[in-house]
């Protein structure tokens, strides 16, 4: 028996071993063109962060794609050849869609690998990186949704299903649309979020009196450190529809405030004195500004108010810290009689007669 007569009486045995040829074939194509590529590519941040992310999902839609070939080239008279085309394809769709969400992926990485937070001045770097994060997010669901629309189209029960849905969306729609409103709220919230950027990643922010860094900005919440570790969870909606303070809108510097209660006897001018050497010596301190001043008086006491500068918030607070310290060690040491004190007023008949 020839290789002509094999062919016709056993087709499936051609096409699997032609099947398994080109699974080969995708599978070699995978090994040595993903190391060239990344030797190629050295040095390129954003292609390596691509490549390294897209790796797996390559792996498995070459292989996909290369089948999907053979089956289409395959003859309609072969025994299930409809089915495993159809297969073929949804697991073909799976791959592409794992392999466009892996590649935004990796380019995220690779924006964020490029613009790093740690240098001293990250204002342009965090806004970056929000921007990336919150973009990549949102394509990413999108990409999602459209994998799953072009699977469920390749069945014509479904394409039925969706125009019937269509036709009579009525209540349904309605239902729907208000139980998706949180969801495409957010999402919607989060492009806002994104291109106007009223936060970024490392903000200091003031939300319902938490004092907090962002710390994660995903597709429906944000994420903040607060003070004493614990993390606050907000809503992306709740950041377009309610007034917060940012600290870090547009610089990281920052102005701390640090309030004195002394005695009406005290000396101002030493006391300024004493304020310069303590920030001057004080690696927290930016040189900007260091200023003491009477900003109110009670029965009891004036206010002094200490108003210093720094890089940033956290080392604004320290900052004002070590200067409330210093401030009140000095005054104890130099002029304790500066120290608040309650005066009472004695009776002088009392005083006088001893009693």
């Amino acid at each position: 028996m020839n290789l002509g007569d094999l062919v016709q009486e056993h087709p499936w045995t051609a096409v699997a071993a032609v099947a398994l040829a080109a699974v080969l074939a995708a599978m070699a194509v995978h090994l040595f063109v993903r190391p060239l590529l990344m030797r190629l590519t050295r040095g390129a941040v954003v292609w390596q962060a691509i490549l390294a992310a897209t790796e797996q999902a390559a792996g498995a839609a070459l292989p996909l794609a290369a089948l999907q070939v053979v089956w289409g080239l395959a003859p309609d008279s072969l025994r299930h050849i409809a089915g495993i085309r159809h297969i073929n394809g949804l697991l073909l769709i799976t791959a592409l869609t794992w392999l466009v969400m892996r590649s935004i992926h990796g380019l995220a990485n690779g924006v964020v690998a490029r613009h790093p937070v740690t240098v001293d001045d990250n204002l342009q770097a965090r806004r970056i990186q929000t921007q990336t994060k919150v973009l990549a997010r949102s394509a990413m669901v999108l990409v999602l949704i459209g994998g799953v629309s072009m699977a469920l189209m390749t069945f014509p029960g479904a394409r039925q299903l969706g125009a019937s849905l269509l036709a009579s969306a009525g209540v349904l729609g309605l239902v729907g649309g208000l139980a998706a409103r949180p969801v495409f709220s957010n999402l919607i919230a989060g492009l806002q979020l994104a291109l106007a950027q009223p936060i970024r990643l490392d903000d200091v922010l003031i939300v319902q009196g938490e004092w907090g860094r962002v710390e994660e900005i995903t597709g429906t919440y944000v994420v903040m450190k607060l003070w004493d570790e614990r993390r606050l969870i907000v809503p992306l909606q709740w950041f377009i529809e309610n007034p917060f303070q940012n600290w870090t809108r547009t610089s990281a510097a920052i102005h701390q405030s640090v309030f004195l209660h002394v005695d009406f006897a005290t000396p101002l001018e030493p006391l300024r004195a004493e304020l310069r050497r303590v920030v001057s010596e004080a690696p927290e301190w930016d040189g900007r500004t260091a200023a003491l001043a009477v900003t109110d008086a009670t029965e009891h006491s004036m206010k002094l108010r200490v108003l210093v500068s720094a890089g940033a918030a956290g080392p604004a607070f320290d900052l004002g810290c070590k200067v409330r310290e210093a401030l009140f060690a000095f005054l104890a040491r130099e002029y304790p009689a500066s120290l608040p004190r309650i005066r009472t007023m004695g009776n002088p008949e009392v005083a006088v007669s001893g009693r």
